[in-house]
């Protein structure tokens, strides 16, 4: 089923029927070497996860001391009011406006052993190809890239760009975590970065 509610739909809702809906949600996760990391906060990581996925990635994810990056668009700030909600410390700043501002902050956040996470496709796509934002960060920064994907078993899907996702009460939600990315110097490092985020995303999301 497709809705044509926008993802602002999400967020104004998100005090009462976000808390409801989220708590009848079954999450199982699978961790890789490495990857643990994240849920363990041993160390600070830069989190790469489709800008469709984001609801439940967030949700499993509250309350870890994570920061989100989000646009300063409309649509980002509905977004943003959703995952501020959750408890998350938001950066603002995407590729399209105030990247500079973005990488700035996830910088700061990353010294300061704080995890960040990033929706390399966003904000307006195209779906599921990725940019070099949360590349960049995690290069300066010198830590490594864990990518995240979501599969749920039943949910709603938004007419929107990224077919945002919108998990049903009670569905299955399993989290994939993959195994964690380093980033080499230079420009090569780079791009080699960002073609091996995009891969790692595109096989996490290859479900058996």
């Amino acid at each position: 089923m497709k809705l044509k509610l926008p993802p602002a739909f999400v967020a104004r809702i998100a005090p009462l029927f976000l808390r409801g809906l989220g708590a009848t949600w079954r999450f199982e996760a699978t961790l890789p070497e490495g990857a643990s990391d994240v849920l363990e906060r041993r160390r600070a990581v830069v989190i790469a996860l489709w800008h469709e996925e984001l609801l439940p990635i967030l949700w499993q994810h509250r309350g870890l001391g994570i920061s989100a990056v989000v646009s300063v668009a409309r649509d980002g700030q509905y977004l943003a009011d959703a995952a501020g909600r959750m408890g998350y410390d938001l950066i603002r700043g995407s590729s399209r406006r105030g990247a500079a501002q973005a990488l700035l902050g996830a910088l700061r956040a990353l010294e300061e052993r704080r995890s960040v996470a990033f929706t390399p496709d966003g904000p307006i796509g195209p779906r599921r190809v990725a940019k070099a934002g949360a590349v960049a960060a995690a290069q300066r920064a010198g830590v490594p890239i864990v990518p995240i994907r979501a599969d749920v078993a039943r949910a709603w899907r938004f007419r929107s760009w990224d077919r945002f996702v919108l998990p049903k009460p009670f569905s299955r939600i399993r989290i994939r975590y993959g195994t964690p990315i380093d980033v080499g110097p230079g420009d090569e490092g780079l791009e080699l970065g960002v073609r091996a985020m995009q891969e790692a995303l595109n096989l996490l999301g290859e479900y058996p």
